[in-house]
C-alpha cells in the first residue's frame, strides 16, 4: 500500500485541474453573494444558485478589460473564467476573468426582494404615520436575535456601558437558514406580549441569504402588528432589509439600534454630578459674598450705636494707654541706656583719675624720698650724732665722747678716740 503526503495530493489535484481543458475556458451563471472589494484591488464574492455555490476572484489586472459596472450582492451573473486549485489548501475557485450581467442583472433573491418591497410599501406597511415613538427612557428592553454571536454581545456591552439599570430580555431566535423567520416573528409576539418598553431585532452582517430572514413577509408582518417599538439593526450599514423599512426605527447595526433603543444615562448623570458641582461652587461663592456683606453691614451699624461707640471709645484708650505705656518704656529705656553711658563716662574719668593720681603720687614720692635724708645715707654715706644731737662740727664733740654712726641700714655705737680740726692743719 502506497501512502501519500497532503502535498502529492493537493499538487496532483493540481495538475488534475490544469490539465482539464474544458476548466480553462469555462462560462458559469449564478447571483453574486459575499461581495468584497480587497484594498488591493482585487474582489473577492461568491457565484451561487439553487444547487451550489463557488468561491471567485477577480483580480485588479483583468477588471479593466472584464468588468464594466460595480460587482454587487444580489445580481445575476455570468463568469467566464478558469477553475483553479489552490495547492496550500485544495480550495477550488473560479479565476474571473470577464464577467457580465445575466439578463438585466437582477438575481432571484433581488427580484423577490424588490417584489415585496412594493407590495408592502402599497399596503402602507412602510408610512411614517404607522411609526411608534422610542420610548426615552426605557426600563425593560427586549432582544430577539441569536443567543451566541457578536450581536448580543456587543448589545449587552452598549446597554451595561450606557444605562446598566435597563432590563434586557432576550428571545433566542435562529437568525439564518430554513425557518428563521418563523422564530423572529414568534420572538416579536411573544415579547410583544410582554409589555416591554422597546424591542431590538436583528443580526450581524452577511450575505444576501444570510440576511434574507428578515426580508420574509412574515417578519415585515409581526414588526407591523407589534404593539411595541421596535428598533431594527441589520447587517452592516450597507445592508437594507424589509424588516428595516417596517420598523418603527432603523439603526445600521445591532449596536447602533442598542445605543438608539437605551439614552447614555451614565453620561447624564456625569453631566448631573458636574451641573450639580458647578452650582454648590456658584451657591458656596454667593453664601459667601453675602455673608461678608451682611458682616460689613452689622460691623457698620455696631460702629454707629452706642456700644459701638464705647467700644471705640475703650479702644482708643486702649490705644493710648498703650502708646502711654510705650512711651514710659521708652523713655526709662532712654535714661538707663544714658546713665550706663554716664556710669561708663564716669567710671572711664574716675579711673583716669586714680591713674593720674597714681602717677603723680608716684613721683611725688620719688621726690620726696629724693629730700629724705634717710635716702642720702646709701652709698656709704651717714649721719652721726651724739647725745641725741646731730654732730655739725668736730668743735662739738671731744676725745671719748660716745656718738651714734646712723646708716641706711642701722646704727652703729662708737666713741671719739681724737679730734683733728682741719683749720688747726693748715
Amino acid at each position: 500500500m502506497k501512502v501519500y503526503t497532503v502535498g502529492q495530493v493537493n499538487h496532483y489535484l493540481v495538475n488534475l485541474v490544469d490539465s482539464d481543458f474544458l476548466l480553462q475556458r469555462i462560462f458559469v451563471k449564478g447571483e453574486i453573494s459575499n461581495c468584497k472589494y480587497h484594498s488591493m484591488g482585487h474582489i473577492y464574492f461568491t457565484l451561487k444558485d439553487e444547487t451550489g455555490s463557488i468561491p471567485c476572484v477577480m483580480f485588479r489586472g483583468n477588471q479593466t478589460a472584464g468588468l464594466s459596472f460595480r460587482l454587487e450582492d444580489g445580481q445575476a451573473v455570468v463568469v467566464e473564467g478558469s477553475v483553479r486549485v489552490y495547492d496550500k489548501d485544495a480550495r477550488v475557485s473560479l479565476y474571473a476573468k470577464k464577467v457580465q450581467k445575466d439578463g438585466d442583472g437582477t438575481g432571484r433573491l433581488r427580484v423577490l426582494y424588490e417584489q415585496l418591497k412594493q407590495r408592502l410599501f402599497e399596503e402602507g406597511l412602510f408610512d411614517f404615520e404607522n411609526k411608534k415613538a422610542i420610548p426615552q427612557y426605557p426600563k425593560r428592553v427586549g432582544i430577539v436575535t441569536a443567543s451566541t454571536g457578536a450581536a448580543i454581545r456587543d448589545i449587552c456591552n452598549i446597554a451595561n456601558r450606557r444605562n446598566p439599570y435597563v432590563e434586557l430580555i432576550l428571545y433566542p431566535a435562529k437568525v439564518q437558514g430554513e425557518g428563521a423567520a418563523a422564530t423572529i416573528a414568534e420572538g416579536i409576539r411573544v415579547l410583544d406580549r410582554m409589555g416591554l418598553d422597546t424591542i431590538i431585532v436583528g443580526r450581524g452582517g452577511g450575505s444576501i441569504e444570510d440576511l434574507w430572514a428578515f426580508n420574509e413577509e412574515i417578519v415585515a408582518r409581526a414588526i407591523f402588528e407589534a404593539n411595541t417599538p421596535i428598533i431594527s439593526g441589520t447587517g452592516h450599514e450597507i445592508d437594507n432589509t424589509i424588516a428595516d423599512y417596517v420598523a418603527d426605527l432603523r439603526a445600521p447595526t445591532p449596536s447602533a439600534a442598542a445605543e438608539l433603543a437605551i439614552p447614555d444615562v451614565m453620561s447624564t448623570l456625569q453631566k448631573l454630578r458636574e451641573q450639580r458641582d458647578t452650582l454648590d461652587r456658584l451657591m458656596q461663592s454667593r453664601v459667601a459674598l453675602l455673608s461678608a456683606k451682611l458682616s460689613n453691614l452689622q460691623s457698620r451699624l455696631e460702629q454707629k450705636g452706642p456700644e459701638g461707640r464705647l467700644r471705640e471709645q475703650k479702644l482708643r484708650y486702649a490705644q493710648l494707654e498703650e502708646r502711654l505705656q510705650r512711651g514710659m518704656r521708652q523713655r526709662y529705656d532712654t535714661a538707663c541706656l544714658q546713665q550706663e553711658r554716664l556710669s561708663g563716662r564716669m567710671k572711664t574719668a574716675m579711673d583716669q583719675k586714680v591713674l593720674t593720681v597714681k602717677q603723680r603720687a608716684a613721683v611725688l614720692n620719688e621726690r620726696l624720698n629724693g629730700l629724705s635724708p634717710t635716702a642720702k645715707l646709701t652709698g656709704g654715706f651717714g649721719y652721726i650724732r651724739s647725745r641725741e644731737a646731730a654732730v655739725l662740727s668736730v668743735d662739738t664733740v671731744k676725745e671719748n665722747d660716745p656718738l651714734e654712726i646712723v646708716l641706711h641700714d642701722g646704727t652703729i655705737e662708737a666713741t671719739v678716740q681724737r679730734v683733728i680740726s682741719s683749720e688747726k692743719e693748715k
